[in-house]
């Protein structure tokens, strides 16, 4: 059996199961199961719109973002699904900082709710920068079955990589 590379670190049971459900042809019909739709936001506007929404739902406190795009890079170079950066500049006599968010543009094609766990988890470094158990304990707080779909996430970009596109 050929290594599942999004799965690595998960018991050996379950990737035998996904092992099998990829041989046996019943991935897509687990994923389109549970997911039969993509998300319609596609452009960086409205990707801005929505994570801004949500940023003022949970973490209203923590400073503005001052971009949210798609980014065609993001996966190639820094093998991550989305990036959130903290820029610090100097002007004048005051330190002006800015947090960006760039998720990955193979997102642009997922369910809403797959994106929403890439969002929420690229917030959460709006407070913790490292993954600790604070952090992911904000992320459950933003959304309460985020392990779940970073889990299916994971089934999907497994997909992705062995079958080619689902939606």
């Amino acid at each position: 059996m050929s290594t599942l590379k999004y799965l690595t670190g998960y018991p050996v049971t379950i990737t035998d199961q996904i092992h099998s459900l990829i041989d046996n042809d019943k991935l897509a019909g687990l994923l389109l199961k549970k997911y039969p739709v993509s998300h319609d936001i596609r452009t960086d506007k409205a990707l801005y719109g929505y994570v801004v929404e949500l940023k003022n739902q949970f973490l209203r406190q923590s400073g503005p973002l001052s971009k949210v795009i798609y980014d065609d890079k993001i996966d190639v170079i820094h093998q991550a699904l989305g990036l959130h950066s903290f820029v610090s500049r100097v002007q004048g006599n005051n330190l002006k900082a800015k947090n960006e968010i760039r998720i990955g543009s193979v997102f642009k094609n997922v369910p809403l709710e797959c994106l929403k766990m890439i969002v929420v988890h690229e917030l959460a470094h709006l407070r913790e920068k490292e993954h600790n158990k604070a952090f992911y304990k904000l992320c459950e707080h933003m959304e309460p079955d985020y392990h779940q779909l970073e889990f299916d996430m994971r089934l999907y970009l497994t997909y992705l990589d062995r079958v080619g596109k689902l939606y």
